[in-house]
């Protein structure tokens, strides 16, 4: 047997410290090996093999951090290292193996079917291994043991049949752990896993109200994801529960599954004191409302927030989440006196504005319903003459554009071509999403003009687009944006895909290239585009990132940042388990880069998203930093770094609303709020940041 996995088992087993045959330097320090592996991690780099050492032998610390590390660096090679760490006889070792093996189940390049296979068998094992150790002690591992529970949830991320069987099994345990079983069988739904075997007896019993908040969470989270019909009357009573995020998700989960007959009772929750409550009522009324046909009591009910306005000009900007929410789902045509009515209200409401922030948010709500009316239509019209004169004709064009590119009305975007020369980078961006979205062929040359223009995103969006358009007229252009990929990487996506649209198997060559690129999402963009080119699965290779890559320098422990707003300030927590990603924010925040920039995503109960200085969702510091995963859960009030593949965070965050699992081990965490969370709440798109200041 001449595995890895041999090796370092015979290393575990025998209790043994290498000899000088392996280095013939002398053992580093604890000190020493936790810097070096700090260093490695971020180089991307398994060091020779050291790093896969120092995860299973050495001291507590260093076998800690290593696995962490490994979580980080995502590489399927080092299955084997954590295959013997879920069987160490030391509890913070093997959770620490637990979190690496659920993080790599989560990998941005997928595990192969006998990688998950292999890691399923491990953390099968390893779940029985340790309930067996506790004699079947239920509280023992409640207290106890954060391994047990680590491997509970990288059993959810997995979410292989055997993995969601083991959950199913679990939903009988006490109530923390049923719960904990509960949120992982609901995040394994939510990557796709069937849980079509989930007993909903059990589920049930743990929305009792009797059962801890954390417990009944957990029971709606697997509700809402559950997707059966069965589901409906659980769902229906849990609308009532004592927690709001209960109450939330089980109103989001009656959007899938719900019935006309359930419009009355979610429409009370439009009253419901806490925003995020009202705003996933407003979001699952719409969904309802979709599926109307005749009379529609969720549109009735959608007409009761017109009194909200009146709170939003009274400054109670949280009130607009609800509308924000509405606007975001759409109506169909049925609801558009739905949709009248409501900006009529924020128009009455407007003259008792108590600031020009609150003018502010009423015009951008009303801009936000009127794109909502245009893409029932298919077509540029009430944004053209929404805001009152507030909303800058730029954000109103970019917002319509984008909602038109959602719209099912036929016939294509025609009159979205025009706005491909509009001077501002946003706007042609939210018209190439329109005309990829519903092509027209007047728009190809305009297109093909944008693949030769100065604004590198856009250049690369039309890329893209010209993919759609099928205009083989546009490959010069898209074959000179790929060579500029190795030194541009954030154009690879969009890219890659007008390659392989319009080259085919030519294009092959140029993505294999890039196989071997620094960068691990233009690998990955690579592998992927080749797998769909080829018919036969690719995987990039492992490759270290470049000593002259951007590292920033750590965040001195302690470090909180002060996000000041015309809204009130927001006090974060960094946590030092992510210093780069944090001293990265601190460096940013130091220069000023924060000042004036606005949150141009803001998604009620989910998250409020900024930090683009494009104001388009595009926009960065010109350098990307590696993910830093941390142990830190997607609770309320968390900050994360904003992503579009592994290793491309640079300046963008976002904080959550409310408790967030899937994102858990795929973005980085890396701070709470500990004031001002309030402030969060109130957040809707186009509030500024003031300046982001450093303390101490």
């Amino acid at each position: 047997m001449n595995s890895l996995y041999a090796s370092l088992a015979a290393w575990l087993l025998a209790g043994a410290v290498l000899s000088g045959c392996v280095h013939s330097s002398p053992s580093p320090t604890e000190e020493e090996s936790l810097a070096e592996i700090a260093r490695w991690e971020d180089r991307r780099s398994l060091a020779d093999g050291r790093l896969v050492e120092r995860a299973v032998r050495g001291s507590t610390p260093v076998r800690i951090r290593a696995f962490l590390a490994l979580a980080r660096l995502q590489a399927p090679s080092t299955l084997d290292a954590v295959e013997v760490g879920l069987k160490d006889g030391e509890p913070s070792v093997k959770q620490a193996a637990a979190f690496a093996a659920g993080v790599l189940a989560l990998s941005w390049e997928p595990l192969t079917p006998e990688e998950k296979s292999r890691l399923a068998r491990a953390l099968l094992a390893s779940e029985y291994r340790t309930r067996q150790e506790a004699g079947g002690d239920d509280r023992a591992l409640e207290v106890d043991s954060g391994a047990y529970l680590t491997l509970i949830d990288s059993l959810g991320k997995l979410g292989t049949p055997d993995a969601v069987a083991r959950l199913v099994e679990r939903l009988s345990l006490g109530p923390v752990l049923a719960g904990r079983a509960a949120l992982a069988l609901g995040v394994a739904g939510r990557r796709g896993a069937s849980l079509a075997e989930v007993p909903l007896a059990w589920v049930e019993g743990l929305l009792q109200a009797g059962q801890p908040e954390a417990t009944r969470y957990g029971g709606a989270y697997l509700l809402a994801n559950l997707k059966r019909s069965d589901a409906l009357g659980p769902l229906r009573a849990c609308l009532g529960d004592g927690a709001p995020d209960v109450r939330a998700v089980c109103a989001k989960g009656l959007g899938d599954v719900g019935a006309s007959e359930d419009a009355a009772v979610v429409g009370t929750l439009l009253a419901d004191e806490v925003p995020r409550v009202a705003a996933e009522a407003a979001r699952t009324l719409a969904k309802l409302a979709a599926r109307c046909s005749g009379d529609c009591t969720a549109l009735d009910a959608l007409a009761g927030l017109a009194p909200g306005a009146g709170r939003v000009a009274r400054g109670d900007s949280a009130a607009g989440h609800a509308w924000l929410a509405l606007a975001q789902q759409g109506l169909p045509e049925a609801g558009r006196r739905v949709l009248v009515s409501l900006r009529r209200a924020l128009q009455e409401a407007a003259p008792g504005v108590v600031s020009e922030g609150a003018a502010g948010d009423l015009m951008n709500l009303d801009c936000r319903l009127a794109a909502a009316m245009d893409r029932q239509h298919g077509r540029l019209d009430e944004v053209l003459r929404c805001g009152g004169g507030r909303v800058a004709e730029a954000s109103r064009l970019a917002l319509g554009l984008r909602e038109v590119a959602q719209s099912g009305a036929a016939p294509g975007a025609g009159e979205a071509v025009r706005y491909l020369k509009h001077a501002e980078a946003r706007v042609r961006l939210a018209a190439l999403a329109a005309v990829a979205a519903r092509p027209v062929p007047e728009a190809a040359g305009p297109v093909r003009e944008l693949l030769a223009g100065e604004d590198a995103v856009v250049a690369a969006s039309a890329a893209g687009t010209a993919a759609e358009l099928k205009d083989m007229q546009a490959l010069p252009g898209v074959r000179a944006l790929a060579e500029r990929v190795p030194r541009e990487p954030d154009l690879a996506e969009p890219v890659a895909a007008g390659l392989v649209a319009l080259a085919g198997r030519d294009a092959e060559e140029v993505l294999r290239g890039w196989l071997g690129h620094p960068h691990a999402n233009v690998r990955r963009v690579a592998a992927e585009a080749l797998t769909r080119l080829t018919g036969q699965p690719v995987r990039a290779p492992f490759v270290e990132v470049s000593e002259e890559a951007h590292r920033p320098e750590p965040a001195p422990a302690g470090t909180s940042l002060i996000f000041r707003t015309h809204k009130g300030d927001i006090t974060v927590a960094l946590d030092a388990e992510a210093p780069l990603t944090s001293g990265n924010l601190v460096a940013l925040a130091r220069q000023g880069y924060f000042r004036g920039l606005a949150f141009h995503r803001v998604v009620p109960d989910f998250v409020a998203q900024g930090g683009d200085p494009r104001g388009d969702g595009e926009g960065g510091p010109g350098y990307s930093i590696r993910c830093e995963i941390t142990h830190r859960r997607y609770a309320r009030g968390v900050i994360g770094m904003a992503l579009s593949g592994k290793d491309t965070g640079g300046s963008q965050f976002f904080f959550t609303h409310s408790p967030q699992p899937h994102l858990d081990g795929r973005y980085t965490a890396f701070g709470e709020v500990t004031r001002g969370l309030e402030v969060v709440d109130q957040l809707l798109e186009g509030d500024t940041l003031i300046d982001v200041e450093v303390s101490p």
